[in-house]
């Protein structure tokens, strides 16, 4: 009896020293899985925070000097916009190329001017996003017809010196009906601009594949998705539908950071789902921005703090929206002024949430932080 006692013993002791053996594989391998190589420009730990889009939303100049610098401790980077998308008409202008990256700009948006940003001293110890649309030129760009843009645009992001660049190319790939990109030569185009870039010695721009957010599932943006070897970055739009963003996940699966490179408060209504419509949003309205506060800017936070294994970049668009011409008609944007300096009991909070870890704003070391990862 005490034989089979202690053979039972026995079995039981190696069972359990199995199933630690086997726990304790399980652990490493998770952990392996976890542990990536870091992305270009992505910080080891930590949120970089973007301020945007136009001349007077992010202020700091002569001329527009009533907008996020001129209110708030200066960034880790701001975000521009231009295109390659020459001939198309935009609210009465006609686009050229590459508009709003040499000279100021108005295609319907307010003022852009990335040149007049990069030498103000005020723009210094921070890095630039740039979201370039190929609407309607996909094709050209593809098939290399447009390659003198691509060659100008090297030589802009190469005037820049060593200041970190995201490029966000053909943003919102996924956003018809307007984008309406098409989805091959989309690729291809997005493959094209980094080959080329690449071939003329650009070195201090990450590249990102930026979705929507609320239209593509794990099949659609595996279906657009340019690769592993041309992505640095994956990007995706934080507004008003952000309960349906699987971008966090699919980013997760290949091993890429994310840049909320997109992101203003909006409220769905009654017609969010089916037509894009959201609720007034006035920051100088007390009661909304508190509505926006709580239904808005929290969840926006806490999908930050839910996915810190992954966001790592972060973009607040401080627009006027509804001032706009290209917003006023707008179903999601029409009733929006996001300015947060409008509101007293915002910007305390704002300040409050932003103003220490994981956030990281403009340092004097910020390059030399991002181009080693730290």
């Amino acid at each position: 009896m005490r034989k089979q006692v202690f053979i039972l013993f026995g079995l039981v002791l190696l069972l359990s020293c199995m199933g630690k053996t086997h726990e304790n594989i399980s652990e490493a391998d998770l952990q392996e899985k976890a542990s990536r190589e870091l992305a270009k420009f992505e910080p080891k730990k930590g949120v970089l925070l973007f301020v945007g889009q136009e001349l007077e939303a992010v202020g700091g100049l002569d001329k527009y000097n009533d907008g996020y610098l001129d209110h708030f401790a200066k960034p880790a980077g701001w975000t521009t916009y231009s295109n390659i998308s020459p001939g198309l008409m935009s609210f009465g202008r006609t686009q050229t190329g590459l508009d709003g990256l040499f000279e100021t700009h108005d295609w319907g948006d307010s003022d852009y001017n990335a040149t007049l940003q990069h030498n103000d001293k005020n723009y210094s110890n921070m890095a630039m996003a740039i979201g370039l649309g190929l609407v309607n030129h996909e094709e050209k760009v593809a098939d290399g017809t447009h390659d003198a843009y691509i060659d100008k645009l090297a030589d802009f992001l190469l005037s820049l010196g060593k200041r970190p660049v995201f490029l966000r190319i053909a943003y919102e790939f996924d956003g018809d009906p307007w984008n309406h990109y098409d989805r091959e030569t989309t690729i291809a185009a997005y493959k094209r601009i980094v080959d080329k870039l690449r071939d003329k010695g650009v070195d201090n721009t990450a590249y990102v594949w930026q979705s929507t957010g609320f239209i593509s599932g794990q099949e659609h943006l595996e279906g657009w998705y340019p690769g592993d070897d041309y992505v640095d970055w994956c990007g995706v739009s934080f507004f008003n539908r952000w309960k349906e963003i699987e971008m966090f996940e699919f980013a997760r699966k290949k091993g890429k950071p994310v840049f909320i490179a997109e992101a203003t408060p909006t409220i769905s209504d009654y017609g969010g789902k089916l037509y894009g419509l959201t609720k007034e949003t006035q920051m100088g309205n007390p009661q909304q921005a508190e509505e926006a506060w709580q239904k808005w800017f929290l969840p926006f936070f806490n999908a930050i703090e839910e996915n810190a294994d992954v966001v790592k970049a972060v973009h607040y668009i401080n627009c006027h929206w509804d001032s706009h011409p290209m917003w006023v008609d707008n179903p999601t944007f029409k009733g929006i002024d996001a300015r947060l300096h409008l509101s007293d009991s915002i910007s305390k909070r704002w300040i409050e949430r932003t103003s220490k870890a994981p956030f990281i704003l403009s340092s004097e070391d910020l390059y030399d932080r991002l181009y080693n990862n730290n």
